[in-house]
């Protein structure tokens, strides 16, 4: 961002955790319903009402200890933020602040294919508040409080992110952990996972932070870059120009590509924090807890790096494909089947198949393909009994229809050609075709190659093998030309 000046980013996240029940309460935790139809007197904070912990969700945050390699505190406790705000009906919110559920770990990303440590700080059991709705047919602010008492973990990292680039890189491989424990669908578009951004600067090689400000409820990982690039600059600009440093709370605006102050200085006294009387302290067998850390499964980042070591892939696309849980669970099947190359497999999930799920909005396991057909397919590719051309309308039959590469291969008469007589005539009918590419060839073109293949392979119906072609055309292109020859004829 500056020569002399470095970013310090520390994020606070917010994932709601897909339990079938509340938090605190026997109401259905859903998205989408009517406003105000999932409510009671518990997470409508009504007299009387008591809270009840929901297990699962307990059990949910624990495991998501584990995967950040946090210690997991068996005695914890729940406590009382106390604000006034109107989507939060009962003026406080049940959290915990000075015992949380799990603290003191970290978490791997890949950064431009480097491994890079963060430090998680806590993380903590809390309900959700209401959500506000501006609406220009009524007269005011609507709320709905079916999100009241929705169960969240919240996961706060040390500050030790030193770019927007590296922050919105932190939130995708949690999403990814998220999404492969199966806790939270992390749905950004519809409110399930948020991110608090705190941005400090201190001079580059400096140990100690600068004042930090925070943004607040961030929803999507391009407005959390964008907003730590604003704020970095917002503040380096500042001292430069000889001012100070406020600690703010300020609204990033995505829309305008801007902060604006919401409050000034606010520490943990303004929100008077006290144990929770309605709740006892949250004990957690040490067998139980045990027992959760056996259920934590390969993680994405940890993936990644494997598939590097093992198949050689590239980091981007390693990690690219260990993000998706299907996706991986499905190339690691195909791989088990040791056919064909591993690469080869990649380059076509992330290419083709990856452009027609798109396309269609489907995920992998909606389709009839199975990794038995897929690896079928790419190793007639390899042995040259089928062209990559071919193979394109092969995938799309096998994704619609469970059957045999090789029976499909046969019914729709796409075997590829690889007989050297029959490719020469083919090279020497494009050839003498096409005089115009060739003089283009003699005269240093080279890309004129491409053009004559395509028009080989055309000629041939897609059934050509490719490699035989450009070898055939290479070699015709540089035998000497005959006084009177035409074209230049393949042997």
């Amino acid at each position: 961002m500056g020569l002399d000046y470095e970013t310090a980013v520390g994020l606070e996240v917010h994932a709601e955790l897909c339990t079938k029940t509340k938090i605190f309460c026997g109401c259905q935790n859903a998205f989408g319903a009517q406003p105000n139809t999932l409510c009671c007197p518990v997470c409508m904070g009504l007299p009387g009402a008591l809270p009840v912990l929901n297990r699962q969700a307990v059990d949910d945050a624990i495991r998501m200890g584990h995967a950040l390699c946090c210690s997991i505190n068996r005695v914890s406790r729940l406590d009382r933020k106390n604000y006034f705000y109107p989507d939060l009906p009962k003026a406080y919110q049940i959290t915990q602040r000075d015992v949380p559920l799990c603290e003191h770990g970290s978490v791997q990303i890949l950064v431009d294919g480097v491994v890079r440590r963060i430090g998680i700080t806590r993380i903590q059991l809390e309900e959700d508040a209401g959500k506000l709705m501006y609406d220009d047919s009524a007269d005011g602010i609507l709320a709905d409080y079916n999100r009241c008492g929705v169960p969240l973990i919240e996961i706060v990292s040390e500050p030790d992110l030193r770019s927007a680039k590296e922050a919105k890189i932190f939130l995708e491989t949690i999403t990814g952990i998220l999404l492969t424990l199966g806790i939270s669908d992390a749905k950004m578009q519809e409110g399930s996972i948020r991110a608090d951004v705190n941005v400090s600067i201190r001079p580059c090689g400096g140990q100690e932070l600068g004042t930090r400000t925070e943004m607040k409820n961030i929803g999507s990982f391009g407005a959390v870059y964008r907003a730590i690039e604003y704020e970095a600059r917002r503040q380096m600009a500042v001292v430069r120009g000889g001012g100070v440093i406020e600690q703010q709370t300020r609204r990033w605006n995505d829309a305008k590509g801007k902060s604006c102050v919401m409050r000034t200085k606010e520490d943990a006294q303004d929100y008077r924090f006290f144990p929770d009387p309605d709740l006892p302290a949250l004990e957690v067998s040490k067998a139980h807890v045990q027992a959760l850390k056996h259920t934590i499964p390969e993680l994405p980042v940890a993936k990644a790096l494997r598939y590097i070591r093992e198949y050689g892939l590239c980091a981007a696309d390693a990690l690219l494909l260990a993000s998706g849980k299907e996706r991986s669970a499905f190339f690691d099947s195909c791989a088990e089947h040791k056919r064909c190359d591993p690469i080869s497999i990649v380059h076509w999930m992330l290419g083709d198949i990856a452009k027609i799920l798109n396309e269609r909005r489907m995920e992998i396991t909606d389709t009839a393909l199975t990794s038995e057909n897929l690896t079928e397919m790419i190793a007639l590719i390899e042995c040259g009994r089928l062209s990559g051309t071919a193979a394109k309308g092969v995938l799309e039959s096998i994704m619609e229809r469970d059957v045999a590469p090789k029976k499909l291969v046969e019914e729709m008469g796409l075997a590829q050609i690889s007989d050297p007589e029959t490719l020469l005539k083919i090279v020497n009918g494009v050839l003498s075709q096409n005089s115009k590419a060739v003089a283009d060839y003699q005269c240093g073109k080279t890309n004129a190659i491409g053009f004559l293949v395509g028009q080989c392979m055309k000629a041939s119906k897609g059934k050509g093998n490719p490699t035989l072609l450009r070898e055939m055309i290479v070699s015709a292109l540089k035998q000497p030309k005959k006084p009177d020859q035409k074209a230049p004829v393949a042997k």
